[in-house]
């Protein structure tokens, strides 16, 4: 079966069709962390979001060249070092070790290149110069260079392809210094930003004299020197479509890199917001959360990867606390189900032939060849967890089928990325396991009454004693 995505370019599904003329190799942008904060949990939608297509890219055959870029230099982080006073790199270099170790809290593969904007400080030059060169740019008198809307459409090129523009209705013929400008505007935007008291040592030598770039260029050199003129995906928000990949489409293309009707991005994938207890996130509202946050909550990184993969892409998702309960308990009956397959499986090699889970990976599959739908995928994965529970409660299921159910999901948690949750008896605590016996004990000598006590007591504990093939076992209630 094909894929198809969603294009923001054509605002239409596309089948994917890689460049590459094997069709096997994809290269895959996705715009990463300004690492002046930590990370917000509206943030790692996007990047949980983009581990899940390159995982299913992978599954499906393909070699992904996946690059995340670091922006560790921008506005906002000039003026946080100058406010403490302090270098670039010590000021950067916490927050994008913090990142770090949040994407992998949160399950997600490392990419396979990670630039930083400060290291690619000699492409960046080289493309604002093309840029001159062709007439897309121009230098002004303090050495800022800015890109030209009104050269590069008079050059037949189309600016607003990613968000339909009215240029009747905006104002035009601005000059916007700043990294981000309103939709209400079309401005030429700064490729290099001349050097100014304020940006203290941030700064690099350029044949305009000493500065430093702007937001919008850095992507594009980064992903070009990485994955070509021409490559096959670029991932990012919604916030992003308009100024910074609309600018990144007009300097890549306006530098004229490109072979004769190739565009410098093929397809373009975009995640919708994220609203946090039903609005937008804001510190003033108490709804504002890192991944930190949570974790100090007592949630873990797999519940809050599920969540955050339990509802489409391109789909607004109302992010809340009770949310993360229920992907408690989501993942727990997966987690139940597969350690009963596991206990009935014991050594046993997997069946050739399993009617129970020969479309698992089939359903899965089909539901995220559509654009990525977690929801129509989910729904397949919760229907073969019921059918395995009735089968096994049933007493219908071989060792060997309960093999093949196992090496089924293992297949499928590749592209979910879940892992596997630890076992109950793994996380029941020492003086609970010894209670249990003590149970056993009770009523091998038919001590019924205390049996039924120590049963009681585990209960007001918060766990129920339930009977499996290779004896009884504590779990978590709730």
């Amino acid at each position: 079966m094909s894929f198809w995505v969603f294009n923001t370019l054509s605002r239409s599904l596309e089948e994917f069709v890689p460049l590459d003329p094997l069709g096997k190799k994809v290269g895959m942008y996705c715009c990463g962390p300004t690492v002046h904060d930590f990370a917000h949990i509206g943030n790692f939608r996007t990047f949980v979001f983009a581990d899940l297509l390159r995982r299913f890219l992978e599954h499906s055959g393909y070699e992904a060249r996946h690059v995340m870029n670091v922006t560790d230099v921008e506005d906002k982080i000039i003026q946080r070092v100058r406010a403490r006073e302090t270098t670039l790199k010590a000021y950067t270099a916490p927050y994008e070790e913090a990142f770090f170790t949040d994407l992998e809290c949160l399950g997600c593969l490392k990419p396979g290149h990670i630039p930083r904007a400060t290291e690619f400080i000699a492409e960046i030059v080289q493309l604002i110069e093309a840029l001159i060169n062709r007439g897309m740019a121009y230098r002004v008198e303090d050495g800022s260079v800015y890109f030209s809307i009104e050269k590069y459409r008079e050059a037949g090129f189309q600016y607003g392809r990613l968000l339909k523009l009215d240029f009747d209705q905006l104002r035009q013929g601005e000059r916007v210094a700043s990294d981000e400008y309103g939709k209400e505007s079309i401005a030429d935007f700064a490729l290099w930003k001349a050097r100014v008291p304020e940006d203290g040592g941030v700064f690099w030598p350029s044949p305009w004299g000493e500065g430093r770039p702007g937001w919008h260029i850095e992507c594009s050199a980064m992903s070009m020197k990485l994955l070509g003129p021409s490559f096959d995906l670029h991932l990012g928000g919604e916030d992003l479509v308009f100024p910074h990949h609309e600018d990144e489409i007009a300097q890549s293309e306006g530098a004229g890199g490109q072979c004769p009707g190739c565009r410098f991005v093929k397809y373009w994938m975009h995640g919708a917001h994220l609203l946090v207890e039903g609005k937008k996130m804001s510190k003033s509202l108490g709804n504002y959360f890192t991944l930190r946050d949570l974790l100090g909550k007592g949630f873990s990184g797999r519940e809050i990867r599920f969540l955050l993969l339990s509802a489409h892409y391109r789909e607004s998702f109302n992010f809340t606390l009770e949310g993360l309960h229920g992907a408690r308990s989501a993942l727990g009956r997966i987690d139940d189900c597969l350690m009963r397959l596991r206990e009935l499986a014991g050594a046993a090699p997997a069946a050739t032939e399993d009617r129970l889970s020969a479309g698992l990976a089939a359903g899965v599959g089909g539901a995220l060849d559509h654009d990525l739908n977690v929801s129509q995928a989910w729904a397949v994965v919760f229907e073969w967890v019921r059918e395995c529970n009735r089968a096994m409660s049933a007493k219908l299921i071989s060792p060997e089928m309960a093999a093949s159910a196992l090496a089924a999901w293992s297949c499928i948690d590749r592209v979910f990325g879940m892992g596997t949750g630890s076992s109950s008896a793994a996380t029941v605590p020492p003086e609970l396991e010894a209670m249990l016996a003590d149970r056993q004990e009770a009523r091998k000598a038919r001590d019924f009454k205390r049996s039924d006590a120590i049963r009681d007591a585990l209960k007001a504990q918060g766990w129920m004693i339930e009977d499996t093939a290779n004896g009884p076992r504590l779990k978590k209630l709730g």
